[in-house]
């Protein structure tokens, strides 16, 4: 099992503490003269196994070595010297000055804390409770081998390790439970990260594939019309070249004309690799050049309804907008055989509305297989991976309407 982050750090901070407290302890010894030979004794010896655990706990290379056990080793020596040490002052009765009590080096349950805590962090369930059941009986097989006749103290002894016993279990089940919790939300927490990852990735190739069939489009309806019709012109000039030469030299004009204008439009479609326009103009700006530009190289009559600006906009509705403002306009100009349009755009109520509308031939749109049909389905799944809604009413003969829909 892999360590909890920061775990280590922690229990060699209690290390440091826990070796503070022998210092100290000692220290009180000597101000109040009770520093026999057994009370130094017992200070070197708890100050040498705090020292112990501190540098078994500063060993890396024993940590890589033990793997899974070099924390179960820190935690018994953690909480197994603690118990024997507890036991050593009562047996050496170390007392203070006028008194009949032995001296008490620390609250044993409060140290014990700090293991049990880290054990239930790391460890399952079934561990914590071997640790406070082990604790309990080696620290009743300690009392009853250091039993001293005394009935009262024996028993009273024997009730405060059953209440620790109890009380640590409860602790324990709680933290262990918090701690599986917390793993569990963090394994889902990267589960979603993992599928967010691989659907981040899906989107990027599919709105690539999206870009390469939109420029095969592109590409057809301007360079391969325009390579077809002036291959055609030019069979056309050299049959007639010497029976009609006025004729041959009118229709390679022609041709010329066709050539500059598919030029023209093959150098459009390869600008719009090149960068975004949403880059330089912003939203409201990039469709008002979008729209500019199909009426310059159309007979469509376009009425645009568009600000000048559109602000605090988030980066995946600003392209959305235009993604679909930049597709409806081309089914416009190469399917709807319409030659009046209208586009506006308007932000009201925190929402923004784009609205395309043609009198075109139009198109049945309850018959109309979305699947197949790439151009209506980007643009839905473009609406949907915003939180928008679109909208297409059409009906033959009837011209078509598209409105877009999203939060700003």
């Amino acid at each position: 099992m892999k360590h909890e982050p920061d775990i280590l750090s922690i229990f060699r901070l209690f290390a440091v503490l826990w070796l503070a407290l022998f210092l100290l302890a000692g220290l009180v010894l000597l101000i109040v003269e009770a520093f026999s030979r057994e009370a130094m004794i017992f200070c070197l010896a708890s100050v040498g196994n705090a020292l112990l655990l501190l540098g078994y706990l500063s060993w890396p290379r024993l940590a890589r070595r033990l793997g899974r056990a070099y924390l179960g080793i820190g935690i018994v020596i953690a909480s197994v010297v603690p118990i024997i040490a507890n036991h050593l002052v009562q047996l050496l009765q170390i007392h203070l000055p006028g008194t009949e009590t032995p001296f008490d080096m620390w609250p044993l349950a409060a140290i014990l804390f700090v293991p049990l805590v880290i054990l239930a962090w790391q460890h399952p369930l079934r561990d914590v409770i071997v640790f406070c059941l082990g604790t309990a009986l080696l620290d009743m097989i300690l009392l009853i081998l250091a039993a001293r006749g005394d009935e009262l103290y024996f028993f009273s002894q024997i009730h405060g390790i059953l209440g620790r016993t109890i009380s640590f279990s409860l602790v324990g089940y709680m933290v262990a439970r918090i701690t599986n919790l917390q793993r569990q939300q963090r394994q889902s927490l990267t589960d979603a990260n993992t599928r967010l990852v691989h659907y981040a990735e899906t989107l990027e190739q599919l709105t690539i594939t999206r870009e390469r069939n939109r420029l095969a489009r592109e590409l057809h309806d301007t360079l391969a019309h325009t390579l077809s019709a002036v291959a055609v012109e030019l069979e056309a000039v050299s049959a007639l070249w010497d029976v009609d030469s006025a004729q041959a030299r009118t229709m390679l004009a022609q041709s010329l004309t066709v050539t500059r204008t598919g030029l023209a439009e093959t150098r459009r479609a390869l600008q719009s690799l090149r960068s975004s326009p949403l880059e330089d103009l912003g939203l409201a700006l990039a469709i008002r050049q979008e729209a500019e530009s199909v009426t310059a190289r159309t007979n469509l009559t376009l009425d645009m309804h568009i600000p000048g600006r559109v602000d605090d906009l988030a980066p995946g509705v600003e392209q959305c907008f235009y993604r679909v403002a930049q597709e409806a306009l081309a089914n416009v100009v190469h399917h709807a055989q319409a030659r009046n349009a209208e586009i506006s755009l308007l932000k009201k109520d925190g929402h923004l509305v784009l609205n395309i509308s043609d009198d075109g031939c139009g198109f049945d749109a309850a018959t109309v297989d979305a699947e197949r049909c790439l151009g209506i389905r980007g643009m839905q799944e473009r609406a949907e991976m915003v939180g928008g809604s679109l909208e297409i009413d059409s009906a033959s003969g009837q011209g078509t309407r598209v409105r877009l829909i999203a939060k700003a």
